[in-house]
C-alpha cells in the first residue's frame, strides 16, 4: 500500500519538535517574487536611478556630501582618491570601493558631465581608455558642487540615518541647478532604465524661471528657452522631432554626428578632419570602425587615418582620402558604417517621491522648481528662527549695560547662578535664555563700544528679520528668491552652446530601404572642367558644370584678385602639363586639386603650384599649364633667345620630362601651344619685341638644344615669351623702371598697345622697339603679350590699374600709382 503524502511530513515534524527545531513550510515561488521585488525595489531606489529633485544617484550624492564635511573645497588643496573612496565606504556606502570609486570618476569627466562636480587631478580616464587607480589619483570639489551641497547645515532637507545608523547623510541635496537636465544621466535597474541626454545650464535655467513665473507655460514656450541638448563633447544634433518626442512623454531619440570638415591636408591631398564626436564615442572607437570597414571593403576611398589629438589643440582625427575619391561620397559612408553618426535614445525615467517615473521635460523642471521652493523656504524660516533668537539675546545684552551697575549688584548679592537667573528675570523683566546669556558674559564687552556694537546689530538684525518675514508672507515672494538665485548660478556656471541643432534628416548613407540610384558616388566623375595658373604661383580648378569635385578651396583670408598666366580645358581625371624655368614638364590630374565652382572663381584659393609638385621653390617654378591631349607642338623660349618646338608624340609616358637642353646660366621663361597658324613672342629687358609665325621653328627631339629666337644684348634678357594667334585680338603691355633703383619701390610707367602695331620680323634678328624709356629709365621690369582683358597685380595679388589701351608702339607710358609685380588675362566668370 502507498504511503500518503502527509505521512512524511508529520514525521519531519515531530523529529524536528524532539530536536527544538522548527520547520516552517512555504511556497517557493511565492518566496521568490517577493524576495526579487524587494530587490528590485532596493535597486531601483538606492543604487542605479536618479533622484529628479537633484539629479543624483545615491551613490553620488554620499560623495559629494562626504567630500563636503571633509573641507575638500576649491580653494584647498587635492586629497588622494582612495581616501574619499575609504570615508564614503565607511560613512555611508558600504557597497565596495570600486563603484564609489567609478561614480567618482564619472563626476570629474568633462566629456560625460556638461558641468563636472569634482576637480581631478591625474589621469580620471578617457572614453577609450579607463582612469588611473585610486591610489593615484587626487580630487577635490568643483565650484558647481559646491551649489549642490550649499546650506545643508541651515535644515533646508531631511536627513536619514546611515548604512548602521551611526550617522546621518541627507536624503536628498539642496541642488542650486537643475542637475538632472543639466548633467544627464544613465543607469540600469531591474525591469527598468534612465538614459538622459546632458544640457546648455544657462537655457534650462532660462527654461526654469519662465516656468516659475509662468506656471501653465506650455511646451513649445519651454522649447523656446531649451530646444535640444548640448552635449559635452559638441557635435551636431540631426533631426529635432523625436526632440521633441522626449520633452513631451520623456521618451525619444535624435542622431549625433561628429564635426568633420574637408580641408586640404598638403597640396595633393585632401582629408577629413574631425574636430568633435558624437556623445560617449571616442576617437580610437572610430578609428577601429575605420579600419575594419577598409579590410571588409564596406569603406573605399580611405588611404589613412592619423590621431593628432593632443591637450592643447584637443580632437584632430585626420581621416586621408584616396586620388580621385569625393570627400563628401566617403564621409556619407563614414556616417553609415562607423560611429561618426550615432543615435542617443532618451529615457527620462528618475525617481519622484520615492517610485520610479517617466518625465518630460515640463514634469522635470517642475519637480525640481518644487523642491527649490521647498529648500528656500526652509532656509528662510530656518535663518528667521535663529535671527529672532540672537536678536532676543541682544536686546537682553543692551538692557543690561544700560544698568550694568545694578546687574552687578543682583549677581553678588546671589547665592548661587540660580538664583542670580531669578533675580535677574524679576528685577529687570528678563527671559531665561537673556539672563543665561548675560551671566555668561565676559567684562570685556562691557564697554561703550560693545554697546554700539549691539545696537548695531539689532538694527542689522531687525532689517533681515523683516526681509526674511516679508520672503515668507507671500509664496509669489519665494519663487522670486529661487529665480533670483537661479540667474546668479546660470551667470557663474554657464557657458556658451557646445551643440549644433539641424532640421536635417539622416543621411543617404543612412537610409533604409534606398535604391542603388541614391547610394553616394565615391569616385569624382570626369567631367569637364578649367586648370589655370596665377600669375603669383598658384594653381587652381574651376569645375564648368558647378558640380562638387572634392574638397572646397579656401580663399586667403585678404581678398586677392589675381590674374591667369596660364589656363587649359580639360576633364577632371584628364591629364595636364606643367612646364618649369628648368625646361621639364611634369604630369598632373586635376582631380585632387583644389576647385571652386565656375560662378565664383577665387585665384587666390588654389594651392601654390610649387608645393603641388614638390619642387624646390628656389631653383624651379611653374610657367605655363599645357594640355597633353592635342596634336600642336609646344613652344618654349628662353632667358638667352632660344626657342624650341617639342611634338607632344615625343613626350614619353613619365611623371616628369626634360624639354630642352638649357645651357650654363639659361631658363625657359615661357611656354606654349604653337599650332603652325600662331606666331612666337618675345619681349627683351631692353624693350625690344619680336615675333615670327611659328613655321619658322621646326619641332625637334627632346634632347635638342633649340634655336636661335632673338638677338638679345649683352646687357639684356628675355623677360616674356609666348605664341599667340595673331587673327585674335592682343595687346601689348609693358612696364618700365628705372634699374638702379631699390627692386619694388619704383612704380614706373605702364602702357598697352595693339599688336597688330608691330612688324613682325624674321626669326634671329633684334625685333622692334616696344617702349621708350624715359630718363633714369633702362628696362623693363613686366611685359605681357596676350588677350587684351589684360590684369594687372601687385606682388601679393592684389589688383592694380593699368592706362587705357591704345598707345602707340614706341610710346613711354603713363606713371603708375602702385608698383606691379605681374601682368596676365583676367579671370573669366
Amino acid at each position: 500500500m502507498t504511503t500518503p503524502p502527509s505521512a512524511p511530513e508529520k514525521s519531519a515534524s515531530a523529529d524536528a519538535s524532539s530536536t527544538g527545531e522548527r520547520i516552517d513550510e512555504i511556497d517557493v515561488s511565492t518566496e521568490m517574487e517577493g524576495s526579487f521585488l524587494e530587490y528590485a525595489y532596493s535597486v531601483i531606489y538606492s543604487r542605479a536611478l536618479p533622484d529628479a529633485r537633484d539629479g543624483l544617484k545615491p551613490v553620488q550624492r554620499r560623495i559629494l556630501y562626504q567630500m563636503s564635511e571633509m573641507g575638500l573645497r576649491p580653494d584647498r588643496g587635492h586629497v588622494k582618491s582612495a581616501r574619499v573612496v575609504g570615508d564614503v565606504m565607511g560613512k555611508l556606502h558600504p557597497h565596495g570601493d570600486a563603484s564609489i570609486y567609478d561614480a567618482m570618476v564619472r563626476l570629474n569627466q568633462p566629456f560625460i558631465m556638461r558641468v563636472p562636480l569634482i576637480d581631478g587631478h591625474g589621469n580620471f580616464g578617457s572614453l577609450d581608455d579607463g582612469p588611473a587607480a585610486p591610489r593615484y589619483t587626487e580630487a577635490r570639489l568643483a565650484a558647481a558642487a559646491l551649489a549642490l551641497t550649499e546650506d545643508l547645515d541651515e535644515d533646508v532637507v531631511d536627513f536619514v540615518p546611515n548604512y548602521d545608523n551611526q550617522l546621518q547623510q541627507p536624503e536628498v541635496l539642496p541642488a542650486a541647478f537643475p542637475n538632472l537636465l543639466v548633467n544627464g544621466a544613465s543607469g540600469i535597474a531591474v525591469g527598468m532604465a534612465t538614459n538622459m541626454a546632458p544640457h546648455n545650464l544657462v537655457e534650462v535655467v532660462g527654461a526654469a524661471r519662465y516656468l516659475l513665473d509662468n506656471p501653465e507655460a506650455a511646451l513649445d514656450d519651454l522649447m523656446s528657452f531649451v530646444p535640444g541638448p548640448d552635449l559635452p563633447t559638441g557635435g551636431t544634433i540631426a533631426g529635432l522631432s523625436g526632440i521633441r518626442d522626449a520633452y513631451e512623454t520623456g521618451r525619444g531619440s535624435f542622431k549625433t554626428r561628429a564635426t568633420v570638415t574637408v580641408e586640404q591636408l598638403s597640396a595633393r591631398k585632401t582629408g577629413l578632419v574631425v574636430t568633435e564626436l558624437p556623445y560617449m564615442v571616442g576617437a580610437e572607437k572610430v578609428i577601429e570602425k575605420i579600419k575594419d570597414g577598409v579590410n571588409s571593403k564596406k569603406l573605399s576611398g580611405i588611404s589613412d587615418v592619423t590621431d593628432l589629438t593632443d591637450r592643447k589643440h584637443g580632437l584632430r582625427l585626420v581621416i586621408g582620402i584616396k586620388t580621385g575619391f569625393n570627400a563628401t561620397a566617403v564621409l556619407e559612408q563614414l556616417f553609415k558604417h562607423t560611429p561618426l553618426e550615432d543615435q542617443f535614445n532618451i529615457n527620462n525615467v528618475a525617481l519622484v517621491e520615492g517610485g520610479p517615473k517617466t518625465l518630460g521635460l515640463r514634469e522635470l523642471l517642475q519637480v525640481y522648481l518644487d523642491h527649490r521652493i521647498s529648500v528656500t523656504t526652509r532656509r528662510s524660516k530656518f535663518r528667521l528662527a535663529r535671527k529672532q533668537e540672537r536678536l532676543h539675546l541682544v536686546e537682553g545684552l543692551l538692557i543690561a549695560i544700560l544698568d550694568i551697575d545694578e546687574v552687578i549688584q543682583v549677581i553678588r548679592a546671589s547665592d548661587d547662578a540660580d538664583a542670580a537667573r531669578r533675580r535677574l528675570i524679576d528685577v529687570f523683566d528678563l527671559s531665561e535664555a537673556q539672563s543665561d546669556y548675560i551671566l555668561e558674559l565676559r567684562l570685556r564687552r562691557l564697554t561703550k563700544f560693545s554697546r554700539i556694537e549691539l545696537e548695531s546689530e539689532r538694527d542689522t538684525l531687525r532689517t533681515e528679520i523683516a526681509q526674511l518675514e516679508h520672503i515668507l508672507s507671500n509664496p509669489a515672494h519665494v519663487r522670486q528668491v529661487v529665480s533670483d538665485e537661479l540667474d546668479a548660478v546660470a551667470e557663474r556656471f554657464g557657458t556658451p552652446r557646445r551643440t549644433l541643432l539641424t532640421e536635417a534628416g539622416p543621411s543617404v548613407a543612412t537610409t533604409s530601404g534606398r535604391s542603388k540610384a541614391a547610394t553616394p558616388v565615391l569616385e569624382i566623375a570626369d567631367r569637364p572642367c578649367r586648370v589655370l595658373l596665377s600669375t603669383t604661383g598658384r594653381v587652381i580648378c574651376i569645375d564648368l558644370s558647378d558640380d562638387t569635385l572634392g574638397a572646397p578651396a579656401k580663399p586667403s583670408k585678404r581678398s586677392k584678385h589675381d590674374a591667369i598666366r596660364s589656363e587649359v580645358t580639360t576633364t577632371t581625371r584628364g591629364e595636364v602639363g606643367a612646364v618649369t624655368n628648368l625646361g621639364r614638364l611634369i604630369r598632373l590630374s586635376p582631380v585632387d586639386l583644389p576647385h571652386v565652382p565656375q560662378s565664383s572663381i577665387q585665384l587666390a584659393a588654389g594651392v601654390k603650384a610649387a608645393e603641388y609638385l614638390a619642387l624646390d621653390a628656389k631653383k624651379e617654378r611653374v610657367l605655363a599649364l599645357v594640355p597633353l591631349d592635342g596634336d600642336a607642338p609646344i613652344a618654349l623660349g628662353t632667358k638667352q633667345g632660344t626657342v624650341k618646338r617639342v611634338a607632344l608624340s615625343e613626350l614619353p609616358q613619365r611623371p616628369d620630362v626634360e624639354l630642352i637642353s638649357l645651357k650654363n646660366g639659361d631658363e625657359v621663361v615661357g611656354a606654349a601651344l604653337s599650332p603652325d597658324a600662331e606666331e612666337l613672342v618675345f619681349v627683351t629687358t631692353d624693350a625690344q619685341l619680336l615675333h615670327f609665325p611659328a613655321t619658322q621653328v621646326r619641332p625637334q627631339g627632346r634632347s635638342a638644344a633649340g634655336m636661335s629666337g632673338v638677338r638679345v644684348a649683352p646687357s639684356a634678357a628675355v623677360i616674356h615669351f609666348t605664341s599667340v594667334d595673331p587673327a585674335a585680338p592682343i595687346v601689348v603691355a609693358t612696364v618700365s623702371t628705372a634699374i638702379d633703383t631699390i627692386a619694388g619701390t619704383d612704380p614706373g610707367h605702364a602702357k598697352v598697345s595693339a599688336f597688330a602695331e608691330f612688324p613682325g620680323k624674321g626669326r634671329g634678328t633684334g625685333g622692334v622697339r616696344c617702349h621708350t624709356f624715359r630718363k633714369g629709365e633702362s628696362s623693363l621690369a613686366v611685359a605681357w603679350v596676350g588677350p587684351e582683358s589684360v590684369h594687372a597685380v601687385g606682388a601679393d595679388g592684389t589688383v592694380r590699374e593699368l592706362p587705357d589701351a591704345g598707345a602707340k608702339r614706341d610710346a613711354t607710358g603713363t606713371p603708375l600709382a602702385a608698383v606691379i609685380g605681374s601682368l596676365g588675362a583676367a579671370p573669366a566668370k
